[in-house]
């Protein structure tokens, strides 16, 4: 798989790792359409590069996410790569959580990657060659305290990915899992900032129990998940398939 050329979707493209994702991607060569349910946000990393355009968009909605991809494939030609980042989590504790809370991750977290793979595949699959790659989390391969629903979707995604992998491995297509720690993004700081407000726990304190169970101490920064996707997307990773790549610095 070259990027030079290639047209990749990323969703979730508006702020963090998937901006991140959206300017690696494009300065390999790809063309990127980022897709996000906020505007202003899409706007902003769209100009940092001339070869990213932007799409608005809710990964839970299945009719919106095709018109998107139809929009996407107006800008930038058929798709030949999927970055499925959107996400979003919530922590409570599971005798406290709703079924509609519970329905909330796992529509965001596992039905966008979902309707984004679905939505990109016949692109692929026409071509003979693809990357359907959906950002997970080290939840998706362990459990965490107050917060089952994302976990739940996230070890939905890997799931996902490894049938995936089984059933398209003929295709072309490969389809993988990345799997991070912390990410230091904004959700970080909001995961932080629920921390103290319901420990009371300074700041510092609360990055710290979050930081404790990287072996390496510190959190993954969004360049390293970005490396992962640009390699994924090489001709080196063309038998990578069906794997959960866990970037935690030895966590799991």
């Amino acid at each position: 798989m070259m990027l030079e050329g290639a047209h990749a979707v990323v969703t979730g493209g508006g702020t963090g790792t998937g901006a991140a994702i959206a300017e690696a991607l494009a300065h390999a060569g790809a063309k990127v359409t980022v897709l996000g349910r906020r505007e202003a946000p899409l706007r902003e990393v769209a100009k940092q590069h001339k070869f990213i355009g932007w799409v608005t968009c809710d990964v839970t909605d299945p009719q919106a996410v095709r018109t998107a991809f139809r929009q996407a494939r107006e800008l930038n030609g058929p798709v030949g790569v999927v970055v499925a980042n959107a996400g979003a989590a919530d922590s409570t504790p599971f005798r406290k959580m709703s079924a509609e809370g519970f329905q909330q991750m796992l529509d965001v977290n596992l039905k966008g990657v979902f309707n984004s793979f679905q939505a990109g595949l016949a692109d692929m699959e026409t071509a003979g060659a693809g990357r359907l790659i959906a950002i997970a989390s080290t939840a998706g391969l362990k459990g965490y305290p107050y917060v089952a629903g994302y976990c739940a979707a996230k070890h939905g995604v890997v799931g996902l990915i490894r049938a995936l992998a089984v059933e398209l491995g003929r295709t072309g297509v490969t389809a993988n899992a990345i799997c991070p720690g912390f990410i230091e993004t904004p959700m970080l700081d909001r995961s932080i900032a629920n921390i103290v407000d319901k420990t009371g726990l300074s700041a510092e304190a609360a990055a710290k129990s979050l930081r404790k169970g990287n072996p390496q101490d510190r959190f993954i920064q969004v360049d390293e998940v970005a490396g992962a996707v640009l390699w994924l997307c090489s001709q080196a990773a063309r038998s990578v398939n069906g794997h959960a790549l866990a970037l935690s610095g030895g966590e799991i």
